[in-house]
């Protein structure tokens, strides 16, 4: 059926880049992969806030199973390596996850494979196999409001949600760690990697609404180690950083150019200096606007339609004046969508 031959190639298109990126693929993040499952999700039965993950999906089970049929397709006709894994929880005690139950606890063996790409190197492959390994993160997060640990009744700036439960720094095995702010990304992989327990600290953007990381809470005597470390090399670290901002500005420029010639494509009437312009405004680095999406830096044809048109918005039309006058954001949009229209008929022709 047509339904079923479109989600297979949604799954086979997922896997291949998964493979090409990652050396290895697994069920769940084919799940991920097609928007099945959103990384929030995945993150609460982490946290133990989902007992079994696949009572969170909206698919039903014919669908799951087809999809992950797919994928086993996928996976005899490319030859991978098949390599077990567990999933722990980011809890303090690591307790192991369980993905399915009732009619689909037969899928659960497919969850705890992990695929890898043959013909690796062993170390490649060792390498491959400690990512999948890897237990989640714990996670603390900044306390926004007044709170009382369910353990001692205390209280804190940082609390460890565990079950649903806060629990103060101390109660949580934590207490004896240090705070590292984000910043210095050297000097946090090294502390976390010489701490034998750590804890990434978020706090809750309500603007944006979505966690925001903090920095990590390490050993005391693994910070110090790693600040050592970073003193020694400091020099050779700066001209690394110098090399690799030369090389970011070269790539920025290379980038801008073919984005200036795809809306020079699509729009061949679009001025050449306001194609240029949509071009570097659109994939400053950094900026999270469209030129820096994932589809952006493929020169997707949605993509660059999307930046014109922002453009247009903003310098074609009385949008910005709607917006300071109290007009509702999509209210706005209808207004001055005429507008864009005649924009975008004139730059096509």
């Amino acid at each position: 059926m047509q339904g079923e031959a479109k989600l297979e190639q949604r799954v086979v298109e997922t896997a291949e880049k998964l493979l090409a990126k990652k050396k290895s693929v697994t069920a769940l993040g084919i799940l991920t992969g097609i928007g099945w499952l959103s990384e929030n999700v995945v993150d609460s039965w982490q946290r133990g806030r989902i007992p079994v993950l696949t009572g969170a999906l909206s698919v039903a089970p014919e669908k799951l199973t087809f999809a992950l049929g797919a994928l086993q397709r996928w996976v005899a006709a490319n030859g991978l390596e098949a390599s077990e894994i567990e999933h722990v929880g980011a809890t303090r005690d690591r307790a192991a996850l369980q993905v399915t139950s009732g009619e689909l606890a037969g899928l659960e063996p497919l969850f705890r494979t992990h695929w890898i790409m043959p013909g690796l190197s062993e170390a490649k492959r060792a390498q491959v196999e400690a990512r999948q390994r890897k237990a989640p993160d714990l996670v603390v997060s900044v306390a926004l409001q007044d709170w009382a640990c369910a353990d001692c009744g205390g209280t804190g700036d940082l609390r460890f949600l565990e079950n649903e439960k806060p629990h103060c720094l101390d109660c949580a095995d934590l207490g004896h760690l240090v705070f590292l702010p984000s910043g210095d990304a050297t000097l946090t992989r090294r502390a976390k990697k010489a701490s034998r327990l750590s804890a990434v600290v978020t706090k809750f953007n309500r603007s944006r609404k979505r966690h925001e990381r903090q920095g990590i809470l390490v050993e005391e005597a693994a910070l110090r180690d790693a600040e050592e470390q970073c003193l020694a090399d400091e020099d050779v670290r700066e001209r690394r950083r110098g090399r690799d901002r030369e090389r970011r500005a070269h790539e920025d420029v290379e980038f801008t150019a073919r984005f200036h010639t795809a809306i020079t494509e699509m729009f061949p009437g679009c001025p050449p200096e306001r194609a240029r312009a949509i071009a570097e405004h659109a994939g400053l680095r950094g900026s999270g606007r469209v030129g820096r999406s994932a589809a952006g830096r493929e020169l997707a044809e949605r993509a660059v339609f999307l930046a014109v048109v922002a453009s247009i918005r903003h310098l074609d039309t009385e949008y910005d004046d709607l917006l300071m006058a109290g007009v509702e954001r999509q209210a706005a949009r209808d207004r001055i969508r005429p507008a864009i229209d005649t924009v975008l008929e004139r730059w096509r022709s």
